[in-house]
């Protein structure tokens, strides 16, 4: 890491301080208490009837982010490497590595029980699409441990931005609850990272400040190299799951103002050329999301003005 060789052993006070936060508001959930287990029954396999696209009840749209959330979960083994590579197994790190991935890997499970119990997707696509998936895994390519702090501090709130308002696409409450309490989990992990972050924006402003740049210019959620992903996420931001302006205003902006980003005055000349990189690509951001959203308004009136039936089409047409 350029700058300060030891900035994870820095940081190790700061990280443990968060750890002893965390665990002590943290709250112990089970993902068989969210799954409405009386609306199993056997597939054909066992003597029973295999999955048709009638027996869900969500819509495209919910079908799309529910198993593009549940895809990215899926890769829990790779984002563990990444994390366990880049902060190491020993101490406070290692112990907040073992912990997150413990939580994490509750969201796939209860994620997978609802939709193979509900019949809400085809659970053979499913399958194969996690095999898929998982064999490709995930790569962040080579990303230092300060890249990786500031990466994830706004893919956990993207994440969770993305499974609430999942949850509100199913109408149905009980994966609505399911979907709120992993966002509760998905919370509590972006405030971890968002205030090691801050702690190392006091310690090296400069290293800092170059990597929030790099990786708000450069981001990518980590199902983008998902078979499929591309067109999922159109049906996703057209239907308000997650777009540029939540990925704008909910996510970024929330974040860099916590850490006041184009407040501070302890960055030297190349932070300083960071901050104004990043300040640049915002302002490109926030008018790019102005368009889609004005776009998909405009989309939404032809359907609606092509609509002579009474119902209501799906909001991701």
């Amino acid at each position: 890491m350029t700058g300060s060789p030891h900035l994870l052993e820095e940081l190790e006070p700061v990280v443990a301080d968060n750890l002893d936060r965390h665990l002590g508001l943290a709250q112990e959930w089970h993902p068989h208490d969210y799954v409405p287990w009386s609306e199993g029954r056997d597939f054909a396999a066992l003597g029973g009837e295999d999955w048709a696209p009638e027996q869900s009840r969500l819509s495209e749209t919910a079908k799309a982010a529910m198993i593009t959330n549940l895809l990215t979960e899926d890769n829990l083994p790779s984002y563990h490497r990444e994390i366990a590579t880049r902060f190491g197994r020993d101490g406070a790190w290692g112990t907040w590595v073992g912990r997150w991935t413990a939580e994490e890997n509750r969201h796939g499970v209860a994620l997978r029980d609802y939709l193979v119990v509900t019949r809400g997707v085809d659970p053979v696509e499913l399958e194969r699409a996690r095999m898929d998936y998982m064999t490709s895994g995930y790569d962040s390519g080579d990303k230092t441990p300060l890249e990786a702090v500031a990466y994830v501090s706004f893919q956990e709130l993207a994440t969770r931005v993305s499974h609430r308002n999942t949850g509100k696409v199913t109408h149905d409450p009980v994966a609505d609850a399911l979907l709120a309490r992993i966002s509760k989990d998905e919370n509590l992990h972006m405030v971890f990272y968002r205030n090691v972050a801050a702690a190392a924006l006091d310690i090296a402003p400069d290293d800092t400040m170059r990597a929030i740049a790099d990786e708000v210019i450069g981001f990518e959620m980590p199902g983008a190299t998902m078979a499929g992903f591309r067109r999922s996420s159109m049906v996703i931001a057209k239907a308000g799951v997650y777009d540029l302006r939540l990925h704008h205003d909910e996510v970024l902006m929330p974040v860099l103002r916590h850490w006041k980003v184009f407040e501070r005055t302890d960055v030297g000349p190349e932070g300083e050329k960071a901050r104004e990189e990043l300040a640049a690509f915002l302002v490109q951001l926030d008018e790019q999301a102005a368009r889609f959203v004005e776009r998909r308004a405009e989309s939404r009136a032809r359907v609606a003005a092509r609509s002579d039936t009474g119902a209501t089409p799906d909001i991701a047409t």
